[in-house]
């Protein structure tokens, strides 16, 4: 039984001997109305800590049901926690497994760069030796270079040599207009008008030519390296009947009288047959016109060419 109810029912026998015992003392009525009094102040209170009590119950079943919902919040965000944990947890396994996907190709790539890098090393060990020959073949055409240059120099100073020589030598026939020399990068060319070597229609050289021939081969017999071309040419007036029978066309004509100079040159004063050679060029190289008889006299001619022979280094592949 709690102290209220206890209190109650004290109260209640001390008013019922009150009313029932007349014969009780005033000093004990007074005793039991203080006692009453008395326990009706301890009710007060005990009613008033009751309602306090009641009051702080109430606040704490406010709290129970805010902590409740707390819980209840803290129950989903943990739920919510452990969808996102599997979530990443199947996120991290794929990313696990794509990472070894990745290791794997990383070293297919590495085995195939290291290849690569063999196959590389091994090119630029060859081509090293390849520029290290092609150097030595650029240092020996070097060396031939310049082995021609001088030559070519040389060739040069006897060419100018040579060419003086001739125009000394045949100053007479130079001022009569009968001769031309010419010197050009390397080349002399003597051009021989046709009426100094051969009488008209003919292929024979005459004692005039001859002498004049006496004269160019002796100065030529001591050029070296070089090369000889004899040309003969003609005017455009076709060959007549008699002396077509033995030259058709002044194809023939031409280089019928370009064959017996080299021929005379080769025989008569000892130039290497080696170096010589006849063309004939008929009418197709004019110098002059052919409309007047003075151009086509300047187009019957003889040209004899001085070419340097040119010495083509013999490949060492």
């Amino acid at each position: 039984m709690n102290r209220e109810k206890r209190i109650v029912l004290v109260t209640m026998l001390i008013l019922s001997l009150v009313v029932m015992g007349s014969c009780v003392s005033k000093k004990d009525y007074l005793l039991k109305v203080e006692e009453g009094e008395k326990f009706s102040r301890e009710l007060s209170t005990c009613r008033s800590e009751n309602a306090r009590l009641q009051g702080m119950r109430e606040a704490l079943d406010k709290q129970v049901v805010t902590l409740q919902g707390e819980r209840n919040d803290l129950e989903k965000a943990k739920t919510d926690l452990k969808l996102k944990n599997l979530s990443l947890e199947r996120e991290v396994a794929r990313l696990k497994e794509d990472n070894l996907e990745l290791e794997k190709i990383l070293r297919a790539k590495e085995d195939s760069l290291s290849k690569n890098i063999v196959n590389l090393r091994n090119q630029i060990f060859e081509l090293e030796k390849e520029n290290e020959g092609l150097q030595q073949r650029i240092d020996t055409l070097q060396a031939e270079a310049e082995a021609l240059e001088r030559r070519r120099e040389e060739e040069m100073k006897e060419v100018k040599s040579t060419y003086e020589d001739l125009l000394e030598g045949m100053k007479s026939e130079i001022e009569k207009g009968q001769i031309t020399i010419t010197q050009l990068r390397g080349k002399l060319k003597v051009n021989m008008l046709d009426e100094i070597l051969f009488d008209s229609g003919k292929t024979t050289i005459k004692p005039e030519g001859v002498e004049v021939l006496e004269r160019v081969g002796e100065i030529l017999l001591n050029v070296k390296d070089s090369a000889i071309n004899v040309e003969g040419h003609t005017d455009n007036v076709p060959i007549g009947p008699e002396l077509a029978r033995r030259y058709p066309t002044n194809w023939e004509l031409s280089a019928a009288r370009a064959t017996n100079v080299a021929r005379y040159l080769q025989e008569k004063t000892g130039i290497d047959p080696t170096v010589l050679s006849a063309t004939g060029y008929g009418e197709y190289h004019p110098v002059a016109s052919n409309d007047d008889e003075e151009g086509r006299a300047r187009n019957r001619r003889i040209e004899i060419v001085l070419v340097p022979i040119e010495i083509t280094p013999v490949s060492r592949e």
